[in-house]
């Protein structure tokens, strides 16, 4: 992780638009006893279009798998996929870190279709 009170370089509006951000249903989550750092192993809902990906979020000190099922998230679709141990994660979900450092999801409230493109 990087520093979060650093403020990263300027980009052109072509530079954000190729980080594909969308919003998709997380349908399974599993524990991952595997990774380095707690983790779940999540599958996400994107829609028709990009269909149902995997995902490692670091996200066991806010969240119970029960509570994630079910609820939206955003994540970046348009990364290579990564190798996290025994499993490849397909997507980037992302987050914000409170104080104490864990990771709270970002969501959107209210829900919205699965697949929207973040803007």
């Amino acid at each position: 992780m990087t520093d979060s009170t650093a403020v990263a370089e300027t980009i052109g509006f072509d530079d954000f638009l190729k980080v594909d951000i969308r919003v998709g249903t997380v349908i399974a989550c599993d524990a991952f006893p595997e990774a380095r750092k707690p983790a779940y192993k999540l599958k996400i809902d994107f829609g028709d279009a990009i269909g149902i990906k995997k995902s490692s979020a670091q996200v066991t000190e806010l969240y119970l798998p029960d509570d994630l099922v079910g609820r939206q998230a955003a994540a970046v679709v348009n990364f290579p996929p990564r190798q996290i141990g025994p499993f490849m994660s397909e997507v980037l979900t992302l987050g914000f870190a409170n104080p104490d450092g864990a990771v709270s999801l970002i969501t959107v409230t209210p829900p919205v279709a699965n697949g929207e493109r973040m803007f």
